[in-house]
């Protein structure tokens, strides 16, 4: 991608939209100093199904530079990293499950796209639920819950009218990614499945354990007996949810 001229300046260019739509916002706080009414959180999903690896990068960094506005800290680290799969994981999906333009038209494009989103959406979250969790900032079955109910909603909101507009214009002046960039032979479909198979449960059981760790509903035995309990809950989410993460990425690069 870094080869691409034209893919570079669409990285700053989702950086540089995603920043300019976040900054207005962050006199709307949900959490102060972590995060706020989002409804750029569309952007990487539109610029994923346009531009693919670019999106990623571009969401990342444009979410740095949103943050700079907020307050940076070591947080944003995991932000910049959730940015990134959150911007990836759409365009990857997209390609295994379904075909042709992501502007749902009949109930299973539909439903194709509800589940692309949501789960781009779940990975982001559990990524920065369980960094922020980690360093004890912010409880994950807060943070986590509000990045899923900000990315999903925001991208299922906007993305859908934007890409019905964007996405044949964008096909017809041959700037897709994968128009730009000669792609390499996919790897088998079954190992792609197994993928996003893999991706599935790992993110949504992620979601669901890190919620039970996080509000003490829940302690494995074994942090009981070795004494690896907390009290903001950082060492059990952090031991806790990271076979899930490991497990989610590996899903996420094998589409």
């Amino acid at each position: 991608m870094w080869d691409n001229t034209r893919l570079v300046v669409f990285t700053a260019i989702c950086a540089s939209l995603y920043a300019t739509i976040l900054i207005p916002f962050k006199v709307l706080p949900i959490i102060p100093g972590v995060t706020e009414l989002r409804p750029a959180n569309a952007v990487p999903v539109i610029c994923s199904f346009l531009f693919g690896p670019a999106a990623a990068w571009g969401a990342a960094i444009g979410n740095v530079i949103g943050d700079f506005f907020g307050g940076i800290g070591p947080g944003d680290l995991f932000g910049f990293w959730g940015n990134f799969l959150y911007g990836l994981a759409p365009y990857k999906i997209w390609h295994l499950i379904a075909s042709g333009q992501p502007v749902p038209k009949t109930p299973q494009a539909w439903v194709q796209f509800t589940f692309t989103i949501f789960l781009a959406s779940a990975l982001c979250a559990l990524f920065i639920g369980w960094g922020l969790n980690l360093l004890g900032f912010v409880p994950f079955s807060i943070l986590g819950n509000i990045v899923l109910f900000n990315n999903f909603v925001s991208s299922m909101l906007f993305a859908p009218l934007l890409l019905a507009v964007i996405y044949p214009r964008v096909a017809r002046g041959r700037l897709l990614y994968h128009q730009l960039v000669e792609q390499p032979p996919p790897r088998p479909r079954s190992v792609r499945l197994t993928g996003l198979s893999l991706l599935t449960c790992a993110t949504i059981s992620g979601l669901i354990v890190g919620n039970l760790l996080s509000t003490g509903q829940w302690t494995p035995e074994l942090f009981v007996n070795m004494g690896w309990i907390t009290q903001t809950r950082s060492l059990e989410i952090g031991l806790g949810l990271l076979p899930f993460i490991c497990l989610a990425c590996l899903g996420l690069a094998l589409l």
